[in-house]
């Protein structure tokens, strides 16, 4: 009987599979946040209809193939860069307490909560044609973009409910709405910027006349 020689038989071993198998090269998450800190930017740039996977890897420096191999479709990559805006939220538990709602409200009027703020509202709109045919992921724009300013609000109100500066039959959660509400249709309806004098104008004008206060 034929015995196989021993270039036939590791051949043999190769064909039923019996060797061990080299495994493929983990991924290098490292980058991620770069990447979708670039989405973002893109997004906010260009809407959604025209943001390229291509442009996102340039502004990230990285290469095609590492996003490609991480994000297999632009819908997935977009997806997570909005959920990662929420790392940029505020710190409910360290919000200065001057004593009054308008003091607290002014406190939070600061250049990078603005420049933030501005920046979440044009990458809503650069989103509106993919909501429109994903109406499952407004749920998660709303908790990534809105909600943040109006949970703020809604706590600085209710503040000012327990020292007895306004009714505790406020309305919070309708008025908490007023000021993030306002501040999109300034942006992404009349395209104009937000700045603290905008912001004032809402605190003096809007808010506090609504909750029983005179400016």
């Amino acid at each position: 009987m034929h015995q196989p020689e021993q270039g036939e038989a590791a051949m043999t071993q190769l064909d039923t599979g019996d060797a061990p198998r080299k495994l493929g090269r983990r991924r290098d998450h490292t980058r991620d946040a770069e990447i979708l800190d670039a989405a973002v930017d893109v997004l906010a740039e260009t809407g959604y209809d025209r943001m390229t996977m291509d442009m996102v890897a340039a502004r990230a420096q990285a290469g095609k193939a590492t996003v490609y191999r991480r994000w297999a479709s632009k819908s997935e990559l977009v997806v997570e860069a909005i959920a990662c805006l929420k790392k940029n939220d505020i710190d409910l538990d360290n919000v200065p307490d001057t004593g009054t709602l308008r003091g607290d409200l002014v406190a939070m009027i600061r250049p990078h909560a603005i420049e933030d703020g501005e920046k979440k509202l044009q990458v809503m709109a650069g989103i509106t044609s993919m909501l429109a045919r994903n109406p499952e992921l407004v749920d998660a724009v709303t908790a990534a973009i809105v909600e943040p300013r109006a949970a703020l609000n809604r706590m600085l109100m209710r503040r000012a409910i327990e020292r007895g500066e306004i009714a505790a039959d406020t309305d919070v959660d309708t008025l908490a709405m007023i000021m993030p509400s306002m501040t999109s249709y300034r942006v992404l309806i009349l395209q104009k910027p937000v700045d603290r004098e905008f912001l004032l104008s809402l605190i003096d004008g809007v808010l506090l006349p609504a909750v029983g206060i005179k400016p």
